[in-house]
């Protein structure tokens, strides 16, 4: 059965899962880089993005790869896409990876502002759906089969689904980084009245792994 799954979604020691104002220059807010060291340094991540056979294979690694494994689809907020806001002054931007993005399957980016899907090189798809976050996470599960669907954020795309318990498991990698500001990830979410444990946490070479799953 597809799951829901947030992986390898970084937040700083004191909660922060990015930096503030976020722009172009500064696509993961002010200081907001600090918090994904642990992922660049990973082997899986150098060969994704072309850097070759170089990386570090131990306990960070096997969260890079186990975040990629069984997806058949993706689920990403607006300012995940881009930092356009508003309604869409054309076509030009087409997110921030170039012509080949790293997700290779159907992605589905929330917004209020509707705009025809985007076909890239890999097999990105994205597709922007205004009605909601039920909505997106329905037509992600068709497009995924068998096979998850990741949410891939940000911060306030992650809060809606935990909100509404539709998140069947979260891993987070917790960075050695105090941010002092930016988006909180837990404020105001009583993760454990929503019914979620922590079923899972492993020191890794460069992060904290803790993951948490929905109970029944």
């Amino acid at each position: 059965m597809s799951r829901l799954r947030i992986a390898c979604f970084a937040i700083s020691v004191d909660g922060y899962g990015a930096g503030p104002r976020q722009s172009l220059e500064q696509p993961l807010g002010e200081n907001g880089e600090e918090l994904h060291p642990w992922a660049i340094a990973t082997r899986h991540f150098q060969q994704m993005h072309g850097s070759g056979t170089g990386g570090s294979t131990g306990v960070d690694n096997r969260y890079v790869e186990r975040g990629f494994d069984n997806v058949g689809a993706w689920i990403l907020g607006r300012n995940m896409f881009g930092p356009v806001r508003g309604p869409w002054p054309d076509d030009h931007w087409r997110g921030w990876w170039g012509d080949e993005p790293p997700y290779h399957t159907p992605v589905f980016v929330l917004t209020h502002h509707a705009r025809p899907p985007l076909e890239m090189k890999g097999g990105t798809v994205f597709h922007f759906v205004t009605d909601g976050i039920e909505a997106a996470l329905a037509r992600a599960k068709q497009a995924a089969g068998s096979r998850d669907v990741r949410l891939g954020g940000g911060v306030a795309t992650l809060r809606q689904y935990l909100a509404a318990r539709l998140v069947d498991e979260a891993h987070l990698a917790i960075a050695p980084v105090l941010l002092g500001t930016g988006e909180p990830l837990f404020a105001g979410l009583d993760l454990r009245t929503l019914g979620y444990a922590c079923t899972e946490h492993v020191a890794g070479e460069k992060a904290t792994h803790v993951v948490f799953t929905r109970q029944p």
